[in-house]
């Protein structure tokens, strides 16, 4: 298994946004992430396919 798992302080420093802003991209499914426990992680090809598609709609 390849997939690296990101920490939402992982992925807000990756996307320069707030913690709230980032479980709201969680929260409407716009962003995957899995539950271990009750830790949140997010995929970080789940991350890399998010950034993508924000391109590609501001293209």
């Amino acid at each position: 298994m390849g997939d690296e798992l990101l920490t939402v302080p992982e992925v807000m420093a990756r996307l320069k946004l707030g913690r709230s802003t980032v479980y709201d991209l969680i929260r409407s499914r716009r962003l995957p992430s899995i539950t271990i426990g009750r830790a949140r992680r997010i995929p970080a090809a789940a991350l890399r396919q998010f950034i993508d598609h924000q391109i590609a709609e501001a293209a």
